[in-house]
């Protein structure tokens, strides 16, 4: 199914293409996703509200990591020195410790992850808006999203960018 859609996409552009070489002119505009994720207002706004929202629960997932460390590392150094008993005691409730710490960082890192991906899900609503709006005003024929190699000329990332950056 993809090796068909992909086959039918360059078809169009081909397409695209010969009506382009007929037509007086044809403007095409590359976006670079991945470049307003990193350098838009709203994409740095997003990802310190994140920061903020987990960054607690962030340093109390490392702080228990650090316990449950020290306290495996004190029971190896302890471990020949203790009763049978003791020592399967101990062991039992460090495992038990490391199951709890790997579920609470699970469940952090899915909170985490969820909340990330609306954030970015708003940004890519709002630079659609965007990009559609500059495809207009400029009258460009076709806007791509991400390519191997842009030339510069059809490069309008940075047209996204300062107009999602004035929109908020």
């Amino acid at each position: 199914m993809k090796y068909f859609s992909y086959k039918f996409f360059l078809a169009a552009v081909m397409t695209l293409a010969a009506f382009a070489a007929s037509a007086q002119e044809f403007k095409v505009g590359v976006v670079i996703i991945d470049r307003i994720f990193r350098e838009a207002n709203s994409a740095k706004a997003a990802q310190a509200k994140l920061e903020q929202e987990f960054g607690k629960r962030d340093k109390e997932i490392t702080e228990l990591g650090t316990q449950l460390k020290a306290a495996a590392d004190k029971f190896e150094r302890e471990a020949p020195t203790l009763a049978e008993s003791q020592r399967i005691a101990r062991q039992k409730q460090l495992v038990e410790q490391d199951r709890e710490f790997q579920r609470k960082r699970r469940e952090h890192l899915e909170d985490l992850n969820s909340r990330k991906n609306e954030e970015l899900q708003q940004l890519i609503e709002r630079a659609n808006k965007v990009v559609k709006a500059v495809a207009e005003t400029e009258k460009y024929d076709l806007i791509l999203e991400g390519a191997v190699y842009v030339s510069p000329k059809h490069d309008i990332t940075d047209k996204v960018i300062k107009a999602l950056n004035a929109s908020k």
